[in-house]
Protein backbone atom coordinates (compact mmCIF):
# COMPACT_ATOMS: atom_id res chain seq x y z
CA UNK A 1 0.00 0.00 0.00
CA UNK A 2 3.04 2.26 0.86
CA UNK A 3 4.71 1.18 -2.17
CA UNK A 4 1.17 2.21 -4.38
CA UNK A 5 0.87 5.23 -2.45
CA UNK A 6 3.88 6.16 -3.68
CA UNK A 7 3.56 5.86 -6.54
CA UNK A 8 0.78 7.21 -7.42
CA UNK A 9 2.39 10.63 -6.06
CA UNK A 10 5.27 10.28 -8.53
CA UNK A 11 2.78 10.33 -11.16
CA UNK A 12 0.35 12.71 -10.10
CA UNK A 13 3.75 15.36 -9.76
CA UNK A 14 4.73 14.12 -13.12
CA UNK A 15 1.44 14.98 -14.67
CA UNK A 16 1.06 18.07 -12.71
CA UNK A 17 4.53 18.66 -14.37
CA UNK A 18 3.28 18.05 -17.64
CA UNK A 19 0.32 20.12 -17.29
CA UNK A 20 2.67 23.21 -16.27
CA UNK A 21 4.93 22.40 -19.47
CA UNK A 22 1.59 22.47 -21.85
CA UNK A 23 -0.57 25.66 -20.30
CA UNK A 24 0.02 28.63 -22.41
CA UNK A 25 -2.75 30.48 -20.92
CA UNK A 26 -0.24 33.23 -19.42
CA UNK A 27 2.21 33.58 -22.68
CA UNK A 28 0.48 36.18 -24.22
CA UNK A 29 0.79 38.15 -20.71
CA UNK A 30 4.71 37.50 -20.43
CA UNK A 31 5.28 38.79 -24.14
CA UNK A 32 3.02 41.79 -23.72
CA UNK A 33 5.18 42.77 -20.37
CA UNK A 34 8.45 42.24 -22.28
CA UNK A 35 7.03 44.39 -25.82
CA UNK A 36 5.29 47.14 -23.43
CA UNK A 37 8.62 49.16 -22.92
CA UNK A 38 10.01 48.63 -26.24
CA UNK A 39 6.62 50.05 -27.65
CA UNK A 40 6.67 52.86 -25.73
CA UNK A 41 10.40 53.81 -26.47
CA UNK A 42 9.46 53.67 -30.17
CA UNK A 43 6.32 55.81 -29.47
CA UNK A 44 8.15 58.39 -27.07
CA UNK A 45 11.49 58.62 -29.70
CA UNK A 46 9.20 58.67 -32.92
CA UNK A 47 7.17 61.87 -31.23
CA UNK A 48 10.51 63.30 -30.13
CA UNK A 49 11.88 63.17 -33.47
CA UNK A 50 8.81 64.75 -35.29
CA UNK A 51 8.75 67.40 -32.81
CA UNK A 52 12.36 68.46 -33.03
CA UNK A 53 12.04 68.37 -36.73
CA UNK A 54 9.12 70.78 -36.34
CA UNK A 55 11.18 72.91 -34.26
CA UNK A 56 14.07 73.13 -36.61
CA UNK A 57 11.48 74.17 -39.36
CA UNK A 58 10.59 77.03 -36.83
CA UNK A 59 13.72 78.30 -36.32
CA UNK A 60 14.75 78.46 -39.99
CA UNK A 61 11.12 80.24 -40.69
CA UNK A 62 12.36 82.71 -38.03
CA UNK A 63 15.10 84.22 -39.24
CA UNK A 64 13.19 84.19 -42.96
CA UNK A 65 10.39 86.32 -41.41
CA UNK A 66 12.42 88.12 -39.33
CA UNK A 67 14.80 89.54 -42.39
CA UNK A 68 11.53 89.66 -44.70
CA UNK A 69 10.20 92.30 -42.25
CA UNK A 70 13.11 94.66 -41.65
CA UNK A 71 14.16 94.61 -45.31
CA UNK A 72 10.17 96.07 -45.70
CA UNK A 73 11.10 99.11 -43.70
CA UNK A 74 12.62 102.51 -45.06
CA UNK A 75 13.81 103.42 -41.84
CA UNK A 76 13.74 101.30 -38.88
CA UNK A 77 14.39 102.02 -34.77
CA UNK A 78 15.76 99.76 -31.90
CA UNK A 79 12.28 99.27 -30.44
CA UNK A 80 10.94 98.01 -34.22
CA UNK A 81 13.81 95.31 -33.90
CA UNK A 82 13.08 94.05 -30.82
CA UNK A 83 9.10 93.81 -31.61
CA UNK A 84 9.83 91.65 -34.80
CA UNK A 85 12.13 89.54 -32.75
CA UNK A 86 9.61 89.19 -30.45
CA UNK A 87 7.40 88.01 -33.25
CA UNK A 88 9.75 85.78 -34.40
CA UNK A 89 10.14 84.29 -30.63
CA UNK A 90 6.80 83.44 -30.86
CA UNK A 91 6.70 81.38 -34.15
CA UNK A 92 8.13 78.72 -32.27
CA UNK A 93 4.94 77.72 -29.93
CA UNK A 94 3.99 75.63 -28.15
CA UNK A 95 7.58 74.78 -27.89
CA UNK A 96 8.63 77.11 -24.64
CA UNK A 97 11.39 74.46 -23.05
CA UNK A 98 13.83 77.08 -24.14
CA UNK A 99 14.30 80.27 -25.80
CA UNK A 100 15.50 81.32 -29.48
CA UNK A 101 18.35 83.60 -30.21
CA UNK A 102 18.15 86.12 -32.05
CA UNK A 103 20.67 88.50 -34.37
CA UNK A 104 19.95 91.12 -37.00
CA UNK A 105 22.44 93.06 -37.97
CA UNK A 106 22.69 95.66 -40.65
CA UNK A 107 25.81 95.52 -43.19
CA UNK A 108 27.40 97.56 -45.22
CA UNK A 109 29.94 96.65 -48.22
CA UNK A 110 32.01 99.72 -48.62
CA UNK A 111 32.95 100.82 -52.57
CA UNK A 112 36.78 100.79 -51.87
CA UNK A 113 39.17 99.31 -54.10
CA UNK A 114 39.16 96.28 -51.63
CA UNK A 115 35.92 96.65 -50.16
CA UNK A 116 35.14 96.33 -46.22
CA UNK A 117 32.40 94.35 -44.92
CA UNK A 118 31.02 96.61 -41.89
CA UNK A 119 28.16 96.47 -39.45
CA UNK A 120 26.08 99.88 -39.27
CA UNK A 121 23.89 98.30 -36.43
CA UNK A 122 22.98 95.81 -34.82
CA UNK A 123 20.45 94.31 -32.28
CA UNK A 124 20.16 90.62 -30.79
CA UNK A 125 17.68 89.16 -28.48
CA UNK A 126 18.88 86.61 -26.17
CA UNK A 127 17.11 84.85 -23.31
CA UNK A 128 14.32 86.88 -23.86
CA UNK A 129 16.10 90.52 -23.17
CA UNK A 130 16.86 92.64 -25.81
CA UNK A 131 20.46 94.45 -26.45
CA UNK A 132 22.75 96.02 -28.99
CA UNK A 133 25.06 93.33 -31.03
CA UNK A 134 28.22 94.29 -32.28
CA UNK A 135 29.77 97.61 -32.57
CA UNK A 136 28.99 99.99 -35.02
CA UNK A 137 31.96 100.17 -38.15
CA UNK A 138 33.42 96.85 -36.67
CA UNK A 139 34.19 94.47 -39.36
CA UNK A 140 32.27 91.34 -40.05
CA UNK A 141 31.78 88.41 -42.79
CA UNK A 142 29.36 87.52 -45.07
CA UNK A 143 29.43 84.85 -48.00
CA UNK A 144 31.91 85.69 -51.25
CA UNK A 145 28.90 86.09 -53.54
CA UNK A 146 26.87 88.38 -51.31
CA UNK A 147 30.59 91.10 -50.95
CA UNK A 148 29.90 93.00 -53.71
CA UNK A 149 30.76 96.82 -53.79
CA UNK A 150 28.08 99.35 -52.21
CA UNK A 151 25.71 96.50 -51.25
CA UNK A 152 23.60 97.15 -48.12
CA UNK A 153 22.36 93.90 -46.87
CA UNK A 154 20.37 92.63 -43.49
CA UNK A 155 21.69 89.21 -41.77
CA UNK A 156 19.30 87.38 -39.55
CA UNK A 157 21.00 85.15 -37.04
CA UNK A 158 18.80 82.28 -35.65
CA UNK A 159 19.67 79.82 -33.44
CA UNK A 160 17.96 77.41 -30.73
CA UNK A 161 19.57 75.13 -27.90
CA UNK A 162 16.43 72.44 -28.23
CA UNK A 163 15.79 70.31 -25.29
CA UNK A 164 14.05 67.35 -25.81
CA UNK A 165 10.61 66.97 -23.73
CA UNK A 166 12.20 63.30 -22.42
CA UNK A 167 15.10 64.86 -20.69
CA UNK A 168 13.38 68.18 -19.98
CA UNK A 169 13.19 69.07 -15.68
CA UNK A 170 10.89 71.81 -14.54
CA UNK A 171 13.45 72.34 -11.65
CA UNK A 172 16.37 72.13 -13.93
CA UNK A 173 18.09 69.63 -12.08
CA UNK A 174 21.57 67.80 -13.32
CA UNK A 175 20.35 64.47 -15.62
CA UNK A 176 22.91 61.85 -15.69
CA UNK A 177 22.90 58.80 -17.92
CA UNK A 178 22.30 58.45 -21.85
CA UNK A 179 19.35 61.47 -21.59
CA UNK A 180 21.90 64.06 -20.73
CA UNK A 181 23.77 63.52 -24.16
CA UNK A 182 20.71 64.79 -25.44
CA UNK A 183 20.23 67.05 -22.96
CA UNK A 184 20.47 70.07 -25.78
CA UNK A 185 20.51 69.94 -29.68
CA UNK A 186 21.67 73.22 -31.63
CA UNK A 187 19.58 74.45 -34.24
CA UNK A 188 19.99 77.25 -36.38
CA UNK A 189 19.67 79.40 -39.64
CA UNK A 190 21.28 82.19 -40.97
CA UNK A 191 19.61 84.49 -43.93
CA UNK A 192 20.37 87.40 -45.94
CA UNK A 193 18.00 89.48 -47.37
CA UNK A 194 18.81 93.16 -49.07
CA UNK A 195 16.31 96.39 -48.82
CA UNK A 196 13.35 96.24 -50.95
CA UNK A 197 12.14 99.96 -50.73
CA UNK A 198 15.37 102.11 -49.72
CA UNK A 199 18.61 101.34 -50.79
CA UNK A 200 19.92 101.12 -47.05
CA UNK A 201 17.90 101.13 -43.61
CA UNK A 202 19.04 103.31 -41.42
CA UNK A 203 18.39 102.92 -37.95
CA UNK A 204 18.49 105.96 -35.51
CA UNK A 205 18.13 104.41 -32.00
CA UNK A 206 20.30 101.68 -32.61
Amino acid sequence: MGRAGAHMGIAGICTKAIRFCCDRRGVAAVEFAFIVPVLLIMYFMTMEASQAIETSKKVSRIGSMVADLVTQQQTITAADLDAIMQIGNSTLRPYNRSTPEIIITAIQVTDETTPRVLVVWSRKMVSGAFSAAAAKNSVTNVPPALAIKGTFLIRVESNLAYQPIITWSVDSEKRLGLSSAFDSLSMGETYYLRPRRSPTIPCGTC
